[in-house]
């Protein structure tokens, strides 16, 4: 069945804003941290506000996949955290959410974190780039490749590397040093900004520590406090640019936020301000930047015909490979939520987390309970522009979006560095799983243990008591349900 063109008075814009590692204690509106959010609240105290708010995936690859895809990233095993010369992850035949909007004549464009590869594999940055999300459906990208503490530290504007200069080409891998070039092994004074923990001892750009290697492009190299504000101004210049009076076509924009991704270096405005070191000040640059851009919106006169979606990639992590204070400088406050868990791991902290929707004037303030996930946008947009989806495992639950239900999907298939657990209702199913109990690195369990887990949800959100064994019955029964939708 063909695409078909939706009626006028159902084509609002669309802005997705995804944060990166941002846990449901970060946003105050949830009232289980000490950070003050006050824009993230206005959304979420003025929409609907989400307490069963899922990404599919432990981590960021997989769950961006999933969100662009309405696809299980589990199906394709090269969806895991990937090194920034990492080749593109979604086939370009592939529909994506960017295709759906596309095809319903939306103008269309992603600003800030990628992370889902470029090009074939061998990339010379110095060259137009092959297979970008340009391929994938976007008219408009303005990205990071990968990640902020990996290697190339550049802006990526449609397929050219923004400000490179041909006398100064940009030479990255992944497998070895280019001869000559300082690393933070080698060179450990150039640690200006942040020092090292775990992982990240490679190249050093801007006092910063990265993963991978990579030499020259100087011209190119971004400015980390700068990030916030480069990205910003591009998703604004965007809005200007293709407001739908000036273009006759609704605009979708999927603006990828770094914060509080690692390194975490926000803008010199923002630094000791949270009181919880460099992670809460760029939860307050973040929080900062959703309030810029819902002003725009405001200042287009576009806010009351634009539905908002706010959520994060996955859970919260805190010492993830720097030496930024943010276990030290915690205090009370309790970015997971009360949830076990965190980023990379299988409980709850993994992968439920902050979700908001917000449309002025159309969606009802309300606290909702439905068990929703970032994998149904496509077929929850196929069902607002009564289109075919064309992505089975993406369910449409528009309604519960909308406020109009509270009623989401009732299963769910979740997933971390490739283990998967279940969903179902309240409970949770974790199926025995080789591996060690705990990621020493981060010091976040990740729900791996030799033997079955259930957990009443409603009862024990914090995943405290494994009912396995006295519940049997149920362990069969949802063991057989997800069966059916993994095999």
């Amino acid at each position: 069945m063909a695409l078909g063109q939706a009626p006028k008075n159902t084509r609002p814009n669309v802005l997705i804003i995804l944060t990166d590692d941002l846990g449901i204690g970060d946003v105050s509106a949830y009232q289980k941290g000490k950070l003050h959010t006050p824009n993230i609240d206005k959304l979420a105290n003025g929409g609907v506000r989400f307490t069963n708010g899922y990404a599919t995936s432990a981590t960021c690859t997989p769950s961006r996949f999933a969100l662009l895809t309405g696809r299980y990233p589990w199906h394709n095993a090269k969806a895991k955290v990937l090194p920034g010369d990492a080749p593109t992850l979604i086939d370009t035949a592939m529909f994506t959410l960017a295709d759906l909007f596309k095809k319903q004549g939306y103008q269309t464009g992603v600003v800030g974190k990628w992370h889902l590869g470029l090009g074939n594999g061998k990339i010379d940055w110095n060259q137009p780039i092959s297979e970008t999300p340009n391929d994938l459906g976007f008219d408009y990208s303005y990205i990071m490749a990968a990640t902020n503490d990996r290697v190339p530290t550049v802006y990526v504007e449609n397929r050219q590397v923004k400000g490179l200069q041909a006398n100064d080409p940009l030479l990255v891998s992944y497998v070895q040093n280019f001869p000559g070039e300082p690393t933070a092994l080698t060179h450990p004074a150039l640690m200006t900004t942040l020092k090292w923990d775990h992982g990240h001892n490679n190249s050093v750009h801007n006092g910063v520590p990265r993963i991978g290697f990579m030499k020259g492009g100087k011209a190119a190299l971004w400015v980390d406090e700068t990030m916030a504000n480069e990205f910003l101004n591009q998703a604004s210049a965007f809005i200007t640019q293709r407001h739908p009076q000036k273009t006759g076509q609704p605009f979708f924009l999927y603006y990828a936020l770094h914060q509080p991704h690692v390194p975490r270096v926000p803008n010199p405005r923002f630094v000791g301000k949270s009181g919880l070191g460099p992670r809460g000040d760029a939860i307050l640059e973040a929080d900062w930047c959703v309030g810029e851009i819902v002003q725009k919106l405001e200042q287009e006169g576009l806010l009351e015909n634009t539905l908002l979606i706010f959520s994060s990639d996955n859970g919260p992590v805190l010492n993830d490979g720097y030496l930024d204070d943010a276990v030290e400088k915690r205090g009370n406050h309790d970015p997971f939520g009360g949830l076990r868990g965190g980023k990379y791991s299988l409980f709850e902290g993994g992968t439920r987390v902050p979700f908001i929707t917000y449309w002025k004037g159309h969606i009802q303030p309300q606290v909702s309970a439905a068990l929703v996930c970032q994998i149904d946008f496509l077929a929850s947009f196929a069902q607002l522009f009564q289109a075919s989806n064309p992505a089975p495992e993406s369910q449409n639950t528009l309604n519960a979006f909308l406020g109009k239900s509270s009623k989401g999907r009732r299963k769910l298939v979740l997933e971390a560095a490739g283990r998967l657990a279940f969903r179902q209702d309240h409970y949770a199913l974790i199926p025995p799983h080789e591996g060690n109990a705990i990621a020493k690195d981060v010091n976040i369990e990740l729900g791996v243990a030799p033997e079955m887990q259930l957990y009443d949800l409603q009862k024990d959100p914090g995943q405290k008591h494994n009912l396995a064994k006295e519940k049997w019955k149920k362990v069969k029964a949802l063991e057989m349900a997800m069966q059916r939708l993994t095999q």
